[in-house]
């Protein structure tokens, strides 16, 4: 599945939600950082596949800076993937940027 992402994501095969959109503004993550973090080394680490606006991953990647990205998107079975939301994932939230901690 992430192969099919990333290869929507080389061949500019996707579209960010409104929400998504406004987070990258807010946050101030360029759509190049979020290109880099997908095609780049990432890996998958929640799958959201009963979300009530359709099955989505939760992706761990890093920028060319090394900055961590997670990029929520929809399978790639869609025609564009989805960019539902990004973020840099908080380290006092996030054991490695992979497991939520708890509690």
């Amino acid at each position: 599945m992430l192969d099919g992402i990333k290869r929507k994501i080389r061949q500019r095969q996707y579209e960010f939600s409104k929400h998504a959109v406004d987070q990258s503004i807010i946050r101030g993550i360029s759509v190049p950082e979020v290109e880099e973090a997908i095609i780049g080394k990432s890996e998958v680490i929640e799958d959201y596949p009963d979300d009530k606006y359709g099955p989505s991953y939760l992706i761990l990647g890093f920028t060319k800076a090394g900055h961590p990205l997670h990029v929520q998107c929809s399978y790639p079975s869609r025609p564009l993937v989805k960019i539902i939301t990004l973020y840099q994932p908080d380290p006092d939230l996030w054991i490695d940027y992979r497991v939520r901690k708890t509690g």
